[in-house]
C-alpha cells in the first residue's frame, strides 16, 4: 500500500531507529539513521546504509517524531535526538523538515555528519550540536580516504563557525594512515583554531564489518589492516588533549 503523503512532505529513507543512544550527542538520545553517504570511506562500517537508491523504510516526518517523543522521559535536560546515517545531509529536504518539527516540540537536536555536503545551511539553524567527523585534514590524504576532495568539508566547518554551532569533533584513528604522534600533533593544531569545541574524541578502527561487506558482495578494502589498538589510541588521545604550556 502506497503511503499517502501531503503535497508539501517529504519522505525520508530512514535506514533504522535506535532508542537508547549515549555516545552520539549529549544525554540519552534517539537515533535516527538516514539512508544514503556521498562519501566512500576505506574503513566504513555501515556499508548497507551508502546508496541512496536501496529504499530502507519509507516516513514521514510527523511519524519520525512521534516515535522519538515516546521515549522524551529519558531526555533530562540534555538529551534528544540525533540524525546520523550514512550521511543525514543527503537527505537535506527530509531532514530540514524533521527537525523543524523537533524544535516546535522542544527536543534537543544533532546531527552526525561529515560535512559533505552542499544544502545545510539552514539546517544548521534547527541544530543544537554538531558531530563532526574528521575524516582527513589533509587534501590528499582526504581524497585517498573518502575518494571525495575535502572542499565541501572545508566550507561546511566554516558556516559551522559562522553560526556558532556547538562542536563535537572526532576522527576514526587507522593504523598506517594517521595513528602517529606527528599526525595528532597536527590534528591538535587544525583544531586548536575552531570556536566552540565541547568534546573532542579519536575512535579506533575496528574491522568488524567484514561480515557486512561479504554479504553485500562488496570488497573490504582494509582486509590488510589490523584494528587499532584501543590503548595507544587512547594514549594519542591524551596527547591530543594535553594543553599546551
Amino acid at each position: 500500500m502506497t503511503k499517502e503523503v501531503k503535497s508539501e512532505e517529504v519522505l525520508g529513507n530512514v535506514s533504522s531507529i535506535e532508542t537508547t543512544g549515549f555516545v552520539d550527542g549529549p544525554g540519552i538520545r534517539v537515533l535516527v539513521f538516514l539512508q544514503g553517504c556521498p562519501l566512500r570511506c576505506l574503513y566504513c562500517h555501515n556499508p548497507e546504509n551508502l546508496s541512496l537508491k536501496t529504499e530502507k523504510k519509507l516516513m514521514t516526518s510527523e511519524e519520525v517524531v512521534k516515535k522519538i517523543k515516546r521515549y522524551s522521559s529519558y531526555f533530562g535536560k540534555e538529551g534528544g535526538v540525533t540524525f546520523s546515517g550514512g550521511e543525514p545531509l543527503m537527505q537535506s529536504k527530509f531532514l530540514l523538515q524533521t527537525l523543524k518539527l523537533c524544535k516546535e516540540n522542544n527536543i534537543n537536536t544533532a546531527i552526525d555528519t561529515s560535512g559533505c555536503a552542499d544544502d545545510f545551511e539552514e539546517i544548521l539553524d534547527y541544530v543544537d550540536t554538531v558531530i563532526l567527523d574528521i575524516k582527513a585534514i589533509d587534501p590528499q590524504a582526504y581524497k585517498k580516504l573518502t575518494g571525495q576532495n575535502i572542499d565541501r568539508f572545508n566550507n561546511f566547518l566554516k558556516v559551522c563557525q559562522e553560526k556558532k554551532k556547538k562542536l563535537w569533533l572526532r576522527q576514526v584513528i587507522v593504523p598506517g594512515f594517521n595513528d602517529t604522534e606527528e599526525d595528532i600533533l597536527k590534528l591538535k593544531q587544525f583544531i586548536s583554531k575552531i570556536k566552540n569545541v565541547k568534546k573532542v574524541e579519536l575512535l579506533p578502527y575496528h574491522d568488524m564489518a567484514k561480515d557486512k561487506y561479504k554479504k553485500l558482495g562488496m570488497k573490504y578494502r582494509l582486509e590488510k589492516t589490523p584494528a587499532m589498538d584501543k590503548a595507544r589510541c587512547l594514549k594519542l588521545q591524551k596527547l591530543l588533549l594535553k594543553k599546551d604550556k
